[in-house]
């Protein structure tokens, strides 16, 4: 039972990551776009928090990738990543 419960925290822990990593990437989009200001010291201090949850596990998948330019599909290879991990508890659960 106890077992289950650390599962369903585990899941729950992705799950959240998996969102954070979400509005990490809008985030980057609004500013790309001009729709936010990243100097305002609020945005700012989102940006930094997301920035510091998910950028030490983009930087090796940044480097094992290939350049495309201005394209940066390392969030995409995280998500699918997480995603995979997901999944792989939820096949241990159902055993």
């Amino acid at each position: 039972m106890s077992m289950y419960a650390f599962a369903i925290l585990i899941d729950q822990i992705i799950n959240l990551y998996i969102w954070t990593l979400l509005a990490y990437l809008m985030s980057g989009w609004l500013i790309a776009f001009k729709i936010i200001n990243p100097w305002q010291p609020i945005v700012r201090m989102i940006i930094d928090v997301l920035s510091r949850i998910h950028e030490p596990l983009l930087r090796p998948i940044r480097r094992i990738l290939p350049n495309f330019g201005a394209l940066d599909i390392s969030p995409i290879v995280l998500f699918l990543f997480a995603q995979f991990l997901r999944n792989l508890l939820h096949s241990f659960l159902a055993v």
